[in-house]
């Protein structure tokens, strides 16, 4: 599938963006021709080349000279259409990871959040179609506050959405197609490692409300979702990963375990949802499944295929749903090395 291709991560150093180049370097895919890692922050692109400079043999020349060698680095903004449209020069494949996502932080700076997540989208679309760029397909990376939002990180992936599943009409020779996901295991700004700073310092935990509940999934199936989608969907499509939920009590209850440290539940956070919904009541009516992932099709009849399947929704998909016991959460945060092991805390005292 990517054998000798170009591809281009945009927020290539995130916590997805790390995993899906490590994923693509991989070659379980094919090995690439290029892949380039576009973000903004010099110091985490820095922090990346050394690493990948350092696991490698003195020989294996993967990061230097920059620009001849298979990972590339380039600093830049998808706000930034000059220096998009640079990095889009001779690229097949775009997965577009930039974003805002901590949503006290969008509520707080909106048209920030309008400028990396729509406008970041509609510079992809706009050089393709203004260059006339022969890329093969575009990846928007998204997320279950799209679906129905009710804050503003969720309004501005909707929207980006929208951009993308739209952009098959003015960019008829690349494919367009989006993933949308839930809270991943342990990225950065996420509640698992938020607890573990809170459990190994002694508590309290926070929690918004007892109700919350919240999809999982690891950041491998989180890239598994996007190789599923590359192979699998028909332009205009969403990929949706077929997952469990847990609450966020059992959460917190099952990471603590028999360490004395307390709980507090603090108030819902500006712009936060109780449950999550991957597919609306809306969605379901165009929700098909294909293998291990539901597939939304596209809004519009103009990209709709023909053949449009036997809808396999009869409700939205929330993570109110299928919520995990505390001993299969148990098991899937020890399968993901997950769990708190001993550690100090900052007056010395051990925490078992």
């Amino acid at each position: 599938m990517f054998s000798n291709k170009t591809i281009l991560v945009t927020g290539g150093t995130g916590s997805l963006g790390k995993v899906l180049i490590r994923r693509l370097l991989s070659g379980e895919m094919g090995t690439p021709r290029k892949i380039i890692v576009f973000s903004r922050d010099e110091a985490k692109q820095h922090e990346m080349r050394i690493a990948y400079l350092n696991s490698r043999a003195p020989t294996d020349e993967i990061i230097y000279n920059n620009f001849r060698r298979l990972l590339e680095f380039r600093i830049g903004d998808v706000r930034d259409f000059h220096s998009l449209s640079a990095a889009l020069q001779g690229v097949d494949y775009v997965f577009n990871a930039a974003a805002l996502k901590q949503v006290p932080s969008c509520e707080y700076f909106p048209f920030e959040a309008v400028r990396t997540n729509i406008e970041g989208p509609e510079n992809i679309v706009r050089a393709i179609r203004e260059l006339k760029l022969p890329v093969h397909s575009v990846v928007g990376i998204s997320t279950d506050k799209a679906c129905k939002p009710v804050n503003v990180m969720g309004m501005t992936k909707a929207i980006q959405e929208r951009i993308f599943i739209t952009a098959n009409l003015d960019c008829p020779k690349t494919r367009f197609i989006c993933v949308r996901y839930g809270n991943v295991l342990a990225s950065r700004g996420s509640v698992i490692p938020l607890f573990h700073e809170q459990i190994r310092a002694g508590g309290p935990v926070t929690i918004t409300t007892a109700d919350m509940t919240r999809f999982l999934l690891s950041l491998d199936q989180a890239v598994d979702t996007i190789f599923a989608a590359v192979k699998g969907a028909l332009r205009g499509e969403t990929y949706i990963p077929r997952v469990p939920s847990a609450k966020v009590t059992d959460i917190a209850t099952t990471l603590i375990g028999n360490r004395p440290v307390k709980t507090v539940i603090t108030g819902i956070r500006p712009g936060e949802k109780i449950h999550e919904i991957l597919v609306s009541e809306e969605e379901a009516n165009r929700t098909i499944t294909r293998g291990n992932y539901y597939v939304i099709r596209p809004i519009l009849p103009e990209i709709c295929d023909e053949d449009k399947g036997v809808p396999s929704l009869g409700k939205e998909f929330s993570s109110a749903d299928n919520v995990m016991t505390r001993s299969d959460l148990a098991k899937t945060l020890k399968t993901y090395d997950l769990m708190i092991k001993d550690t100090a805390r900052p007056d010395g005292e051990l925490i078992r």
